[in-house]
């Protein structure tokens, strides 16, 4: 799967491709080779992906407002990787008339957690259906619970994970002013979801830093700012043929 490394220096500056980065970000994309060059973190056999089918997989972690939905949509549109919201793809479930879909509905209405087993093989289902290779997953896992449910199911970590990290006050303002019309976008609940993230979902953050595969992105400044800070990873990756 992966290309030897020659020169990544002439790689990231090649004017062949869909963009040239500047020195600074070609120096970040060499330091995170090492990074990439990995098989993913395979946690055993018997799980989901096989030698046959192994996609490369990327979870995006952020807080509500941190601008990772927005990111995510370049990456697909200059990268070509699916991106799959753990948040959508429950919605649809519950629009399918499925039992499955039910269930959820059910347990959403009467202000249940949705099993993680539910999400994993919901993110399963997409990811074997679609004829692409490399994946985001958005916002999921939340909570350490939902990260144990993934590899135990799949079989393997992700090859590795963003976190888009924006101080507290810049992502309230953020998701107060973005007019989507949900209801739990005011201030008072933006906060209460901001606990949770903080109680729950830096745990995992932590964690996938601690195993050398977290790329935290500065996520302050316009959305093209932070795109710039985010192509040097994925222009590497590409390099490695994914």
């Amino acid at each position: 799967m992966w290309r030897r490394v020659t020169s990544l220096s002439s790689f990231l500056t090649s004017p062949s491709r869909s963009f040239l980065l500047n020195p600074n970000q070609e120096a970040y994309g060499q330091r995170i080779c090492k990074s990439l060059c990995t098989d993913g973190g395979k946690s055993g056999s018997g799980g989901f992906f096989s030698r046959d089918h192994c996609p490369y997989i990327a979870f995006v972690l952020g807080g509500p407002g941190s601008g990772k939905g927005t990111q995510c949509t370049k990456i697909v549109e200059n990268f070509g990787f699916t991106h799959l919201s753990a948040g959508d793809l429950l919605r649809k479930e519950i629009t399918s008339d499925s039992k499955d879909g039910s269930m959820i509905f059910q347990m959403i209405k009467e202000g249940n957690i949705v099993p993680s087993e539910v999400t994993v093989k919901l993110l399963q289902k997409a990811i074997s259906l679609s004829e692409n290779n490399k994946f985001l997953i958005d916002g999921f896992p939340r909570t350490e619970e939902n990260r144990i449910s993934y590899e135990r199911i799949i079989g393997a970590e992700p090859n590795m994970v963003l976190f888009f990290h924006c101080p507290e006050e810049e992502m309230i303002k953020r998701v107060l002013n973005r007019n989507e019309g949900r209801i739990d976008d005011n201030e008072e609940t933006v906060k209460a979801r901001l606990n949770v993230f903080r109680g729950l979902s830096l745990p995992v953050v932590n964690y996938y830093a601690a195993k050398g595969k977290l790329h935290k992105i500065n996520g302050t400044g316009s959305e093209e700012e932070i795109f710039e800070r985010v192509k040097p990873i994925f222009a590497a990756l590409r390099y490695f043929g994914i």
